[in-house]
């Protein structure tokens, strides 16, 4: 199967899980222990322990680039459907998580930004500058 094939096959879910398996692999090649919990449940997706024995949650998200800017959701969204009748929302990470590690696949790189930092409803990161590492 040629790869724009897969490409265009994958679902949201896809994505995001090939992100956050390529975040992880990186935070553990710059240096961080990286403990994935059970299930997909909680607020975080990974805790990193760094060289000062702390552990920090991290969200893992899936960035688009514009040429210009990273934008990701720095809130998870949700839609309910009962009665025939679909609701939908966000919901904030602040004081659940420590920082969002976002996966460009255009840049192929992960950035890291402390929550404190994004936005609550969009987050655009400039490619010229930014207030986030590198990974």
């Amino acid at each position: 199967m040629p790869c724009n094939q897969i490409n265009q096959s994958r679902t949201l879910k896809q994505l995001g899980e090939r992100s956050e398996i390529i975040i992880m692999a990186r935070l553990a090649e710059s240096g961080y222990y990286v403990l994935k919990p059970p299930g997909d449940n909680l607020r975080y997706d990974a805790v990193i322990e760094d060289a000062d024995g702390q552990f920090w949650k991290i969200q893992c998200k899936t960035g688009r680039s514009n040429g210009e800017c990273i934008e990701f959701a720095p809130a998870s969204l949700h839609y309910h459907t009962r009665a025939g009748k679909t609701t939908h929302g966000s919901r904030s990470y602040r004081g659940q998580i420590d920082y969002f590690a976002v996966y460009c696949p255009e840049t192929k790189r992960v950035y890291l930004i402390p929550v404190d930092h994004a936005g609550v409803s969009q987050m655009n990161l400039s490619t010229g500058f930014h207030k986030c590492i590198h990974i």
